[in-house]
């Protein structure tokens, strides 16, 4: 053991040696290792953290939850000087027929409208929603500051209020919302509690989920008293549109995450049975989480196809340096083997230098790949995420690529004639 390990520091210095006395070629040469294994790691750890950000938004929603949305139908076509009055969407009877499965736990409704929120000569665009103190729960909604209503503001119909975190920040810029009066169509209403900012409440037309920080929370009893049952929007002059819906949205709770895609698609089949229009949407958020982490494991390989590309470039070219080096030394090996050494140690000495080349760019890389991930998250402010097996894979696919680009330059050096490489000049 201590020959064969004293052979091989032997081997090593020599190739160092050989490596040193060509800086700038050997340089030149690691680079598309060093960019092969950069790339390879910062792609992984931009697309792990785009990854891992989705699937913690969809984990936000919950894992068993299943996410029904009253949707407006196509407009019925009238008179363009009459008020209209759509009536569609999510109603009690569908609230109580989906709390009585025998896999639901619970069943939050709420109801939604865009308003305009007033303190003082400050006013801002929120999303008011009446709802009950489940919901919060139910959504995983946390609460920042002061508390949520509870039961006893739902009872006796109490003008309280939880605003989001942009609410606060454009509100109350400095100071704090608690206790504060906000007004709402010339309502007054005091806020009791503070939305924590990141958390997701469920599905928007264009980008699959809703930010709460512009939302404001109200109990759904208030709402009826302050609000009414439906929402007016002006279409133009004395034409007016009255939206009748009870729930904008039903969140349902089910007891195991194993019955979460049996529940919906029963969900599915008693709204359909009991509406003549499909006037509403039901998202699963499970589902959305697998779907996230398949779409994740085909980024990963689209991704490392393309950084492996960069790599095996890398090992073309140490296998071009290595042959143009075993032109160089032709006459060395030729004295080499004259002394005796034999083909085993002139393809044990081109493989370690080989390896030395791919392995000093691997580390370069890595170190590259390290750093690039941090800058576009401090520059560009998007999460990244760098996993160990991503840097142990890219180090040792460098020190292969190596290894293996090193093999023929080697053995093209090991299989020269002594006496022809003695002659060479």
């Amino acid at each position: 053991m201590k020959i064969n390990l004293a052979h091989l520091v032997r081997i090593i210095r020599f190739g160092l040696k050989n490596i040193w006395l060509h800086r700038l070629r050997s340089a030149l040469t690691i680079l598309g290792i060093v960019f092969g294994v950069a790339s390879v790691i910062a792609m992984l750890a931009i697309g792990e953290g785009a990854s891992y950000e989705a699937r913690e938004r969809i984990k936000e929603l919950g894992s068993t939850n299943v996410i029904i949305r009253s949707v407006k139908p196509p407009a019925e076509t009238t008179s363009q000087q009459a008020t209209r009055l759509g009536v569609f969407g999510l109603t009690p009877v569908d609230y109580w027929r989906i709390n009585a499965l025998p896999s639901v736990e619970k069943v939050v409704p709420t109801w939604e409208i865009k308003e305009q929120a007033w303190y003082f000569d400050r006013k801002i665009p929120v999303r008011l929603v009446g709802t009950v103190p489940d919901y919060f729960s139910a959504v995983n909604l946390r609460v920042a500051e002061g508390r949520i209503f509870n039961q006893l503001d739902l009872r006796e119909n109490k003008n309280v209020i939880v605003i989001g975190a942009t609410v606060a920040k454009e509100l109350f810029p400095t100071e704090s919302p608690l206790g504060r009066q906000v007004k709402i169509r010339g309502c007054y209403f005091t806020v009791v509690g503070l939305a924590g900012e990141k958390s997701l409440t469920g599905r928007s037309e264009s980008t699959g989920f809703e930010d709460t920080g512009s939302d404001v929370y109200i109990p759904l009893s208030t709402r009826k008293l302050f609000f009414g049952e439906y929402e007016v929007n002006r279409l133009g002059g004395m034409n007016l549109e009255r939206n009748w819906v009870r729930y904008h949205r039903l969140v349902v709770r089910v007891k195991n995450m194993e019955q979460v895609t049996a529940t919906a698609t029963i969900i599915e089949r008693l709204l359909s049975a009991n509406h003549k229009r499909r006037d509403y949407d039901i998202m699963v958020p499970l589902e959305l989480l697998r779907q996230a982490e398949h779409t994740k494991k085909i980024f990963n390989i689209v991704l490392g196809s393309i950084a492996a590309i960069s790599l095996i470039v890398g090992g073309i070219g140490i296998m071009n340096i290595m042959l143009a080096t075993v032109t160089e030394r032709t006459r060395e090996i030729g004295i080499r083997r004259a002394l005796g050494a034999r083909r085993r140690d002139i393809v044990e000495q081109f493989v370690t230098e080989a390896v030395i080349l791919s392995s000093a760019g691997g580390l370069v890389g890595v170190c590259l790949g390290v750093i690039i991930p941090k800058v576009v998250t401090r520059l560009a402010g998007m999460t990244t995420l760098i996993t160990p097996w991503s840097i142990l894979i890219s180090f040792s696919i460098s020190v292969g690529v190596g290894m293996l680009f090193g093999i023929y330059p080697a053995r093209q050096a090991a299989v020269l004639d002594p006496i022809q490489a003695l002659r060479y000049e």
